[in-house]
């Protein structure tokens, strides 16, 4: 039997669909021989009102669907590898701590994955409350009598006007199927993680953003003193250092890659080697060239190469046509698809001592502890 991959696209938890062409498993297929299963689950109000997490369950059913189904199609029910992208990613971090899914899951590989979306009892209540209002309902009892529509509309309003809206529809700590704390019961799991994320996340939203070419440091500054509070320029001082030429908006996109991406899967990867469940960490570092590199290593740009779909409709304008692409997606998707068989990649597991990361790049290198001080900064944070 076949070693089974188990995507679970992003999409912030409230778009996306696993129909996506850049998803498509026909390339990871027919270079390891292995079987993939890509699947939905419900989204925004749908899948995350309330602590209901409805979508998170979806995903477990679709696992529990797995263990009894695969091999009719030649996988292994005790060989499944669940991978995903952003809110992929941090779904696949909250399943490796839900109770459901012992016996469902082998191993897991989160790439990005947005674990600042996955909120809290009281977060999941204030935004029930906000729904419900911009829904002009009064419970869910009158939610329930919306059509479809009523109910994409209201969720149209409440993203124009509410301030928090990562945290609108996500999954809740403590919610239905998952455990308060995801960081220590995903580390007391033994469920091995590999965990990446990519070197400028947020340049995907900022250099969009319609304010960004006009950014000064002044305004800037108002970013890092919502992060930093009393250490805001201590920390303007080393992003300075670190990011050297960057302009306000980058330096801002920088400072939230790490908000968003690097210092929560820092933090998760330090907790599970404390307890010596099988963690690894990688770090995409490529730039793609489209608008003279102004997208850097953003946010979704390793996609196509984990599925070594170069080829897919539409992946050149976001990543070039460049030869140099081809062995960056052959070292990648080949770690995943190793990791898939054998439950081994090719650099050492994440110990504190060492922090062992892979850099992959045009040249992918084993580095160590890569950027300390950002770590350091971010780690006194908590």
């Amino acid at each position: 039997m076949r070693p089974v991959l188990f995507w679970i696209h992003g999409g912030a938890y409230t778009n996306g669909t696993a129909a996506t062409s850049w998803y498509n498993g026909a390339s990871l297929v027919t270079r390891g021989d292995v079987v993939l299963v890509s699947i939905n689950y419900r989204l925004g109000p749908f899948g995350f009102l309330g602590d209901n997490n409805l979508g998170t369950l979806d995903q477990v059913s679709a696992l529990r669907w797995v263990n009894r189904n695969i091999a009719s199609f030649g996988g292994d029910p005790n060989n499944v590898t669940i991978f995903g992208e952003s809110a992929g990613g941090s779904s696949v971090v909250a399943l490796t701590a839900s109770p459901l899914v012992a016996g469902l899951v082998t191993r897991a590989w989160a790439m990005s994955p947005s674990l600042r979306q996955l909120r809290t009892k009281k977060e999941a209540s204030i935004a029930l409350d906000q729904y419900l209002n911009f829904a002009s309902c009064k419970s869910l009892a009158e939610l329930r009598e919306l059509s479809v529509q009523q109910m994409i509309d209201a969720t149209a309003k409440m993203f124009v006007d509410v301030e928090n809206y990562i945290s609108t529809f996500t999954p809740t700590c403590g919610g239905a199927g998952l455990p308060e704390d995801i960081y220590t019961a995903s580390a007391n799991s033994g469920i091995p993680l590999v965990v990446g994320t990519n070197h400028d996340e947020n340049r995907l939203w900022t250099v969009l953003h319609p304010d960004s070419a006009t950014l000064d440091v002044e305004d800037a500054l108002v970013y890092y003193r919502d992060a930093f509070a009393d250490k805001s320029q201590a920390a303007w001082d080393l992003y300075s250092k670190l990011r050297k030429n960057h302009s306000p908006s980058q330096m801002v996109a920088a400072m939230q890659t790490d908000q968003n991406f690097r210092s929560p899967a820092w933090k998760l990867c330090e907790e599970r080697s404390e307890v010596n469940t099988p963690t690894w960490m990688y770090w995409f570092t490529w730039p793609t060239p489209i608008f003279d590199g102004a997208f850097g290593s953003c946010h979704a740009l390793d996609i196509p190469f984990v599925f070594h779909n170069l080829n897919a409709p539409r992946v050149e304008v976001f990543t070039g046509d460049d030869i140099s692409r081809e062995p960056i997606a052959d070292r990648i998707s080949g770690e995943l698809l190793s990791y898939a068989k054998t439950g081994a990649v090719s650099w050492p597991l994440y110990e504190k001592n060492i922090r062992a990361t892979l850099k992959i790049d045009i040249e992918t290198v084993l580095i160590t502890d890569p950027e300390p001080e950002f770590r350091t900064l971010w780690s006194s944070m908590v």
